[in-house]
């Protein structure tokens, strides 16, 4: 309950909090209605203990401690966040009320059909709204996150090529421009691995996927745009070569920001996609969650998809389980259907023509903000763009050891979350930048200044960078130790914290 807390001499010694003050209450209790009940009649002996050191502290304290705490920590709501190949975007806040309302808000998975008709209603919608958007014919909304939706997909891929008995197929291709969860989810799936390089443009090498396809080729997972927010010009090319060898496309759905309404992966020839909705139709993703990661495929695929599926007869809805050749299920109960619940009022609100300006504004802003940065960072794959762009602090390197490292600390000081960093692997000293369409052409003016003003920091007082963040409540972290022994939970009775 408190910021820091004096650290015990002895474990059987409570802990002080520094904010407690004896008597102090912040709640009181109602009277009791029903008959008092004694503890130890209601738990085991070994989960009731005599004493539990609470802090006692006021209400009006209570609230000041956790508003000042919110008011240290950075969220979409206080600041650009440029985080890139996860669209931090700002998202209506209609979208959260529809989630409140009691007919979504209170409905449980155990509920009987007859009394959730409107939620089956919805997901159905949402199903057929999706497949329209990618240019496929059924999916499912099962998975909650776009590792799962990548994980359901190349399990859909695998019973494929299995029912078809063709089980020598163990093998993914994966570009290195890919996102790092795709050969991750490979392995996960039983498949082999094999990583072709891009070409000098930053695409996918013709050569080197012909050479890399054979008779073991299951499919290739594909980002389009890939993870350097470049266009695969020859997608249908690559399509060909991947089906003339018997193998399938899975499209990475994570930079769906950039098309929306203006290309569809199915006509581009993938077989098998996920969306990531928490980033593209609604719900921020920082913080773990939540997510949802539907999958979509093609009309060959469906025997293969999870159940149960939502089905439409006449004007009801109902749950198909009857599917033989189904992977099963790869989520407790149906999803995350608060998520689902946010995408659909998110597309239905933006319309068509609505979906559209959204990518295209997300374009015009990575290429504007990129175009402000070309004079003080260097663009490996020119600064034309999709949603997102890749740059490298090279020419900062001769003033300070780790320029994109220190450079995203320093960007903290000027009230900016700092982009991803030294990813993807194929970028030396890679800052991956996505403004998203909902950032005004002020902030990205604000925040090319900041960056353009820390390149001339690194070259007259590399200290500055090197030292920072000054200005935040927790400076310079020891972020090995902090990844390798992390304080997961407060412990009232540790004699260390």
């Amino acid at each position: 309950m408190s910021e820091k807390t004096n650290v015990m001499q002895a474990t059987t010694e409570p802990v002080l909090y520094e904010k407690s003050v004896p008597g102090r209450v912040g709640y009181a209790l109602p009277r009791l209605d029903v008959p008092a009940a004694d503890a130890a009649s209601l738990l085991p002996g070994v989960a009731v203990r005599e004493e539990v050191p609470l802090p006692e502290v006021g209400e009006l304290q209570v609230i000041r401690h956790f508003i000042r705490l919110s008011q240290k920590n950075h969220a979409i709501d206080v600041g650009f966040y440029p985080l890139g190949s996860c669209t931090m975007k700002y998202n209506p806040k209609i979208n959260e009320e529809v989630v409140s309302y009691p007919g979504i808000r209170d409905c449980h998975p155990y509920q009987p059909e007859d009394q959730v008709q409107g939620e089956l209603a919805l997901l159905w919608a949402l199903e057929r709204l999706l497949c329209e958007i990618g240019g496929m014919d059924r999916a499912t909304l099962q998975p909650t996150a776009g590792a799962a939706g990548e994980f359901t997909g190349l399990l859909i891929i695998r019973a494929y090529h299995q029912h078809r008995g063709e089980t020598q197929r163990d093998t993914v291709i994966v570009p290195d421009s890919s996102h790092g969860t795709n050969p991750a989810t490979a392995a996960r799936c039983g498949f082999k691995t094999v990583s072709i390089k891009s070409n000098a443009h930053g695409r996918v090498d013709l050569e080197a996927l012909k050479a890399a396809v054979n008779e073991r080729t299951a499919g290739i997972m594909l980002t389009n745009p890939n993870t350097l927010g470049l266009f695969e010009p020859e997608i249908r090319e690559i399509a060909q070569i991947v089906h003339d060898a018997g193998g399938l496309l899975y499209m990475d759905g994570a930079n769906m920001n950039a098309i929306l309404g203006v290309t569809r992966p199915g006509d581009m020839g993938f077989d098998v996609m996920h969306y990531n909705l928490h980033k593209t139709m609604s719900t921020p993703h920082g913080g773990g969650g939540p997510g949802a990661g539907p999958v979509a495929v093609k009309e060959f695929l469906t025997p293969y998809l999870p159940t149960p599926t939502v089905v439409r007869e006449g004007e009801r809805y109902r749950w198909e389980h009857d599917l033989p050749l189904s992977i099963g299920k790869v989520h407790s109960f149906h999803g995350n259907f608060g998520i689902s619940a946010r995408a659909y009022a998110y597309i239905r609100s933006q319309g068509r023509e609505g979906l559209r300006d959204v990518s295209e504004t997300a374009v015009l802003n990575a290429n504007y903000l990129a175009e402000l940065l070309k004079e003080n960072f260097s663009f490996p794959n020119g600064t034309r763009c999709m949603h997102e762009f890749v740059l490298s602090a090279e020419l900062q390197r001769p003033h300070v050891s780790k320029p994109a490292l220190e450079i995203a600390k320093r960007l903290m000081d000027f009230g900016f979350y700092p982009p991803t960093i030294y990813f993807p692997l194929i970028v030396s000293e890679a800052m991956m930048i996505e403004p998203t369409e909902t950032e005004t052409p002020e902030t990205l003016e604000e925040f090319a200044a900041a960056m353009n003003q820390i390149a001339g920091e690194a070259k007259s007082d590399p200290s500055l960078l090197q030292g920072a963040p000054h200005g935040t409540p927790v400076s310079r972290l020891d972020e090995v130790s902090a990844a390798r022994d992390p304080i997961l939970a407060f412990n009232c009775c540790a004699p260390e914290l």
